[in-house]
């Protein structure tokens, strides 16, 4: 399993359509459904920081995930410029996978 973790500010007056694009039912989702190898989305609000939010996008693997950013560059741009316009800070925190006991 992998994992793309991000942290998002939010926009005073955008947290709703924040999470209309970045919920697990938002736009990003429904772009990610259509490859097989995209499992599902977390939205996590920070109760202490109302303005902060953290997405979780779960896929098969790293590669998966990788692969579909290539083939839907476009796709993916044009939703990252949606966010952007409700977000002030965007942060990578990392991408992780899965650590196989054995």
């Amino acid at each position: 399993m992998f994992v793309a973790l991000w942290e998002f500010e939010v926009k005073p007056r955008s947290k709703e359509r924040f999470q209309k694009v970045y919920g697990p039912g938002g736009d990003w989702a429904k772009l990610f459904r259509s490859d097989s190898h995209y499992q599902e989305t977390l939205l996590l609000h920070d109760s202490d920081h109302p303005a902060i939010f953290l997405i979780l996008d779960f896929w098969t693997s790293r590669q998966a995930y990788e692969n579909f950013r290539a083939s839907h560059a476009a796709e993916y741009e044009r939703l990252d410029a949606v966010g952007e316009a409700l977000t002030r800070k965007e942060r990578k925190i990392g991408w992780f996978e899965s650590v196989e006991h054995g």
